[in-house]
């Protein structure tokens, strides 16, 4: 669907945020920073990094 958000996804994302969200980014922060110490998983770093910023607001967000 495209488009901008509506309110119910902001509301559903500050739930998010203070329910769990909070806990994800810092696992997906942490796990990222390990692997990006080796060359071989650095890819598997940004990969963390990328799943950390859908960790804090995943409702609206489209994959792609």
């Amino acid at each position: 669907m495209a488009g901008q958000p509506g309110c119910l996804s902001i509301f559903m994302n500050v739930l998010w945020f203070f329910v769990g969200g909070i806990w994800i980014w810092l696992t997906h922060i942490f796990y990222g920073l390990i692997f990006c110490i080796t060359i071989i998983g650095i890819p598997f770093g940004k990969m963390h990094f990328r799943l950390a910023k859908l960790a804090l607001s995943p409702f609206g967000q489209e994959l792609g």
